[in-house]
């Protein structure tokens, strides 16, 4: 896969690296045991795996959103689990282990981190990103396009802005990131214009979605040249929403009211109070 077998760098382990590496041998056990034993574990397959896992992904970026590091830890190994699963299963249709894993995990790190195990010389963490993006294309596993590592299935959102940060890697980026604006207010001007000839048929909704699709794009680029991540930033605004519309909600239970029966601005009373309670 890489241009040459690298060794990782040797070192002496320790009492608190055995440890770990106990602990590490203690969960292959136990996958071991429940592969074979458990009719449930023993029934998964990794096409079975795949939405699990992808809903343990999303309870792992929950923790991490909320800065609860209890259960960050839980959620790592929830995580951990599915990622000896899916090496016990390469194991038993030998295709690879977790020692495969590992090791190729060893390779592209040490080899994508020349500035860290040979002799290339790096100014800051741009420079990194930059010779990370050259040396992909440079290996042998077929993933030789800039954007070819952007999985298909990354939510719209995250996808946009992991494209133009892997495309500004390669220098593909405004000369200041005040020019985006510009785009932003191109966009928001053609959205604005398919809206007003917005009609029914389906080529007219395919126009405004596409102009609108458009406008999203050039938002996400402008949090990204402004070191925003906009899908943290649009998740809070969700948190907060849901806070406050479930404050606004419970408060109007407690009144023994119905938010159909209250008009906008009784609603509008009662969401500036959540907002001052619990911001």
């Amino acid at each position: 896969m890489y241009p040459e077998k690298r060794t990782c760098f040797k070192y002496s382990i320790s009492m608190n690296r055995e440890k770990e590496l106990q602990a590490f041998a203690r969960l292959l056990d136990v996958m071991d045991e429940l592969r074979e034993k458990c009719p449930w574990d023993r029934e998964q397959t990794s096409e079975s795996l795949r939405p699990l896992t992808l809903e343990e992904t999303y309870e792992l970026s929950d923790a991490i959103l909320a800065n609860d590091e209890k259960n960050l830890s839980k959620e790592l190994g929830d995580l951990l689990l599915h990622i000896v699963f899916y090496a016990k299963i390469g194991k038993e249709k030998g295709s690879f282990d977790i020692v495969d894993v590992i090791d190729r995990l060893c390779d592209k790190l040490i080899y994508r981190h020349p500035h860290v195990f040979s002799s290339t010389q790096v100014e800051n963490a741009a420079e990194v990103i930059q010779n990370w993006e050259e040396l992909k294309t440079k290996e042998k596993d077929g993933n030789k396009r800039v954007l070819s590592g952007v999985p298909a299935s990354l939510p719209p959102l995250l996808k946009a802005y992991r494209m133009q940060d892997k495309a500004r890697a390669v220098g593909f980026d405004w000369d200041e990131k005040e020019q985006v604006w510009d785009k932003v207010e191109e966009e928001i001007a053609e959205f604005k214009t398919e809206l007003k000839a917005l009609g029914t048929d389906e080529a007219s909704r395919a126009r405004a979605e596409g102009e609108l699709g458009d406008l999203l794009f050039s938002i996400v680029n402008a949090a990204r040249l402004y070191d925003l991540n906009p899908d943290t930033a649009l998740e809070s605004t969700n948190r907060k929403f849901k806070n406050r519309f479930t404050y606004l909600e419970e408060k109007t239970i407690r009144q023994g009211r119905s938010l159909k029966s209250m008009t906008l601005a009784e609603m509008d009373e009662i969401w500036e109070e959540a907002k001052k309670t619990i911001g």
